[in-house]
């Protein structure tokens, strides 16, 4: 694998918000980049990971990212978050200091002495500032020793024009603005990392990113944003989304992880490919069932990664009665491929990837109208479609393929109505031999009508 592709050679920019929790680093986060995509609630600690997304200011490219809140806690969850906070700030170009203007907390006082070192690519961003007289506050907040102090609303979006001239500013004094990033006609595939809770699904983002931006823990339900990240594999970029872990809806108790879970399953809409990640000693459930369907019905591909198979017990034929498991249980994915990895130690690491790539490149194959027609032909001939009681004679006339990504194809028939499923599912394996489409899911729609058949001549 080789490495990730956020070198000096087309370095983005980046700016890193920070604070403590509970100051409004999530809304501004949304507010910058013009979406929802950090979640925002009441309750202190809710970003754990460091959230990022490229925004524009001007016609540069920078990249944004919103951290973990940083506080006094020394144990758990909350070392971990603050600990990987800091080392955020240190490797930005930029820092946007977060303050609540109502408030300045001892927790804040201990934050500002721990940055100090970053004082001179520091904004101090004073938030929620909604009325004139806590603007005219704003003043006592030049005491800290920030060069620069603004005040904004994140939530109302007053002074963030502001904020942006400050931050396009800033950067264009250090010269750190180098390329507009990536060429949008590079190859990109967009991977999404599913599953349960503790399947070892930020073990997995990290390894192929060679970074440690998903916190591991033993903790369910510690991801809870969607954790982006990236590598170069084959001369492709691939764009890595590690999810939250996706429970039963009787099992989502809090706000958080309902908000958390939904990202989750927005990410397949997001996603060109799907890593379906599996815990080998637990197995399979229910729930897997439901992810991958929800894969299937919009038409990603996806590969079954059967992780931590290094903690299984060398038996004969374990990979086969798994794989006989999975295809009991997942009828809808007979097609899906099926890795077993070691996301800690590595193992089948380079064998997944050399099948994402094989899955995506299925994925993007589009074949000629004339090639499917003279296809289909021969298959017609070996095996016609069967006629019913009512004497019906189904025949079909025309193919070809609509789109891919999601790959669809189009068949003509005489009569749509009762057309046998067996048959369509013959055509369809024939479509997965002939044209090499073994690995990923496809539609075929039918088409009825005689004026259609003949225009499409």
């Amino acid at each position: 694998m080789e490495d990730s592709v956020d070198s000096n050679k087309n370095r983005i920019p980046g700016v890193v918000i920070a604070g403590r929790p509970n100051v409004g680093k999530s809304t501004l986060f949304n507010r910058l980049i013009g979406k929802r995509k950090s979640i925002t609630d009441p309750t202190p600690g809710v970003t754990r990971d460091a959230v990022s997304e490229f925004f524009k200011i001007g016609d540069k490219k920078v990249r944004l990212s919103d951290t973990g809140g940083v506080n006094t806690s020394k144990s758990g969850i909350d070392q971990i978050v603050s600990d990987r906070s800091i080392a955020q700030m240190e490797g930005a170009d930029l820092v946007l200091f977060v303050l609540d203007a109502r408030e300045v907390t001892p927790e804040d006082q201990i934050f500002i002495e721990k940055i100090r070192k970053f004082m001179d690519k520091t904004i101090l961003v004073v938030n929620k500032v909604d009325t004139p007289e806590k603007e005219n506050e704003v003043w006592n907040y030049y005491s800290f020793g920030f060069e620069k102090v603004i005040p904004v609303s994140s939530a109302h979006g007053y002074n963030i024009d502001i904020l942006e001239e400050q931050i396009e500013e800033f950067l264009e004094e250090r010269a750190v603005f180098s390329a507009a990033g990536p060429s949008e006609n590079e190859n990109v595939i967009n991977l999404a990392i599913l599953g349960k809770p503790n399947t070892g699904k930020s073990t997995l983002s990290n390894r192929l990113t060679g970074t440690d931006k998903s916190i591991v823990s033993d903790i369910p339900g510690t991801t809870r944003d969607i954790v982006e990240g990236e590598f170069i594999y084959n001369n492709a970029i691939f764009r890595v989304m590690d999810t939250a872990g996706i429970r039963r809806k009787s099992r989502v108790t809090e706000n958080v992880e309902y908000y958390s879970v939904t990202r989750a399953i927005k990410s397949i809409d997001d996603s060109d490919l799907v890593f379906m990640v599996i815990d080998a000693e637990e197995g399979l459930s229910d729930q897997d069932k439901k992810i991958a369907g929800h894969v299937v019905k919009k038409g990603k591909g996806i590969i079954i990664v059967i992780n931590k198979w290094d903690k299984l017990k060398d038996i004969p034929n374990r990979m086969a009665a798994i794989e006989d498991r999975v295809r009991f249980m997942f009828p809808v994915l007979d097609f899906a491929p099926i890795i077993p990895i070691s996301a800690l130690t590595g193992e089948g690491i380079d064998n997944l990837l050399k099948t994402a790539f094989k899955v995506n490149r299925q994925l993007e194959t589009r074949v000629s109208t004339a090639n499917l027609n003279k296809a289909l032909k021969d298959w017609v001939e070996d095996s016609p479609p069967p006629s019913t009681g009512s004497r019906v004679r189904y025949k079909i006339k025309y193919m070809t393929q609509t789109c891919i990504k999601p790959s669809r194809f189009l068949i003509f028939v005489n009569k749509s109505k009762g057309f046998p499923p067996s048959y369509l599912k013959y055509i369809k394996n024939r479509i997965r031999k002939s044209f090499g489409f073994s690995a990923i899911p496809f539609e075929i729609d039918i088409r009825e009508t005689e004026k259609t058949w003949k225009e499409a001549k």
